[in-house]
């Protein structure tokens, strides 16, 4: 088969190689999965630079989250057991952390329910109980991750305040539906913030950025507000002032999901239930700016990276077995 190798550690350009491989052989627990089409996630960037907290041996395949087909012909959407990521004509995973696809999305939609619509429910629901009525504040609001939670707070009823950085991405953020968006790059994100909310601030706020845009956060959280920590895409981790969190009563959330997958997998499940039933009514939809062809991988990847993508970009192969993906 073909699969995209890197041997190297850097950027995912420099590094992702197309190469033909032996086909994955799943070990006892694990199935062999056709990859329908194959979700780009940063940490598949993170991981070719060898800055990410899973460090497969090299060489590997990148590709954290896909839409597959079991042998048996059933649509799936996985976490590839690496190092036989998802960027590659099959990919293999754990049997028994296998979610349906929901009929209500195609393919590429179903690749990329999983893990950011995971996060976006856990850290609204599980971490900061999220209430109708209440204002929350999506940092990187246009990209995959942000994109993500600024519909699960509008199908939870919030008032959604979406920051981006730049005119594109707060377009995107509109179409979103986000009530308010805040254009870092030519607004003053605290002052603005202040004024949406009439000086009270955010109740919830979702930062998967970190850096500038957690110092922010800090200074709209709203008295009992609840600031969500999910990542650092900005590349610089904050050191919260645990004094002001004292002084302000609010509190500072962390969020790893992957740790429910082995702490409590049954919750994972009820979460991919609700997903599922909000993808069925239309309240939710992955929004995949970009399907590439899979030759465009590594270069698609490294836009990821560079953060010059809105949503999600997804590999898609154009055929698979002679039917369209």
């Amino acid at each position: 088969m073909q699969a995209w190798q890197v041997h190297e550690n850097g950027e995912p350009s420099e590094v992702m190689r197309l190469e033909d491989v032996e086909r994955p052989a799943p070990r006892d627990g694990q199935v062999l999965l056709k990859v329908r089409a194959a979700n780009i996630n940063f940490p598949d960037a993170l991981m070719c630079r060898g800055q990410y907290q899973v460090t497969p041996p090299l060489p590997f395949t990148p590709g954290v989250e896909i839409c597959g087909e079991t042998e048996d012909g059933r649509r799936v959407i996985a976490n590839p057991a690496l190092p036989y990521g998802g960027f590659a004509e099959y990919a293999v995973a754990d049997a028994a952390a296998l979610l349906p696809a929901p009929d209500a999305l195609d393919d590429a939609e179903a690749s990329a329910l999983h893990i950011g619509y995971q996060t976006g429910w856990f850290g609204l629901h599980r971490r900061a109980h999220l209430e109708a009525g209440e204002t929350l504040l999506v940092h990187a609001a246009a990209g995959g991750v942000g994109s993500a939670a600024v519909q699960l707070g509008k199908a939870a009823g919030a008032t959604v305040i979406g920051v981006v950085g730049g005119a594109d991405k707060a377009a995107v953020a509109r179409e979103l539906g986000c009530d308010v968006v805040v254009d870092r790059r030519s607004e003053d994100v605290v002052a603005a913030v202040k004024e949406a909310t009439g000086g009270r601030g955010a109740d919830v706020i979702y930062d998967p950025v970190g850096g500038q845009a957690y110092a922010q956060s800090a200074k709209v959280v709203a008295f009992e507000g609840r600031i969500v920590v999910v990542g650092f895409a900005s590349g610089t981790i904050p050191s919260p002032g645990l004094n002001h969190a004292l002084v302000k009563n609010y509190s500072i959330l962390g969020l790893h999901w992957g740790l429910y997958n082995t702490k409590n997998p049954q919750l994972v499940q009820h979460c991919h239930e609700q997903l599922t039933a909000l993808a069925a009514r239309g309240a939710i939809k992955p929004l995949v700016s970009e399907r590439v062809t899979f030759d465009g991988t590594a270069a698609a990847v490294q836009r990821v990276a560079d953060g010059v993508t809105t949503g999600r970009v997804v590999v898609v192969p154009a055929q698979q077995d002679g039917v369209a993906a």
